[in-house]
């Protein structure tokens, strides 16, 4: 906890030195802050892939799980998602406003105060928790709140400015979703949901580089040593490569997914 409270500290710290920077974008009242700016907080494209996973952990789970506790189950997997992505947006906010693809987002913009992102992030995350809990289950609860404890505390705090292999360890917080859908509706964590897990944290790394590939400028201005910047691209391209074999054993597992939501579908009629 106390080093959680010593990296608030220094974040804070931070802003003030990029404020007085020439590079920092000029700040306006938050009171200029749209609707808009708040959506853009979550990060809605990051939370559609993890609304998505979610969503296939809760289908193939065996049992069954009333339609609107399914659908708060995957409201609150949303929810989280974008709660994070707002705790990430404000501790992040003095690298943002040095890169060119991020620095007119709502905090280094100035439409939003640095505290009102943090404030509304927090909110959202215990509510999501919360009401996971006591609207489904309190397991799935407790995974909900360790992604979120791990995006925000291990990957945002502390891997993501210290090692290129931030995204390898961190992208374990995008693997949590289908096994909070799997446990939305079996109370329970199986070998089935850990396979879904294995899929998307191997995913992730090829996938991130990927971009990390096109930002590498922006990286480098802000100086964040993701594999890019550290290792040069053609290291990186040969990690994306070996990840990406690492998701051929576990491409049977893919087929049996489908054919277990097209039994899903056809046993509901809507195929």
């Amino acid at each position: 906890m106390s080093e959680a409270v010593t990296e608030l500290v220094a974040a804070d710290r931070r802003e003030q030195s990029v404020l007085q920077s020439p590079l920092a974008v000029p700040t306006s009242s938050a009171g200029q802050a749209e609707l808009g700016d708040w959506l853009a907080l979550l990060k809605p494209r990051v939370m559609t892939l993890v609304v998505f996973t979610g969503v296939i952990g809760l289908l193939i789970a065996p049992g069954h799980l009333h339609p609107v506790l399914g659908f708060t189950a995957v409201l609150c997997i949303a929810v989280a998602a974008g709660a994070c992505g707002a705790i990430n947006m404000w501790y992040d906010r003095d690298i943002d406003a040095v890169m060119r693809r991020t620095r007119n987002r709502p905090i280094p913009a100035g439409r939003i105060e640095p505290g009102a992102a943090l404030g509304y992030g927090v909110t959202l995350a215990i509510g999501s928790v919360i009401v996971m809990g006591l609207a489904v289950n309190l397991v799935a609860a407790s995974i909900l709140a360790l992604s979120i404890a791990f995006y925000v505390f291990v990957y945002t705090m502390w891997l993501k400015r210290r090692t290129p292999q931030n995204i390898v360890i961190g992208g374990a917080a995008g693997a949590f979703p289908p096994v909070i859908g799997w446990a939305s509706v079996t109370g329970s964590v199986d070998l089935m949901p850990l396979i879904l897990f294995a899929i998307v944290f191997f995913w992730t790394p090829p996938h991130f580089w990927s971009l990390a590939l096109f930002a590498n400028a922006d990286y480098q201005r802000a100086g964040v040593p993701m594999l890019p910047v550290v290792a040069g691209a053609r290291e990186t391209r040969r990690q994306i490569v070996f990840y990406t074999l690492l998701l051929v054993p576990l491409s049977p597992v893919l087929r049996l997914l489908f054919l277990r939501m097209l039994r899903w579908l056809l046993l509901r009629g809507l195929v």
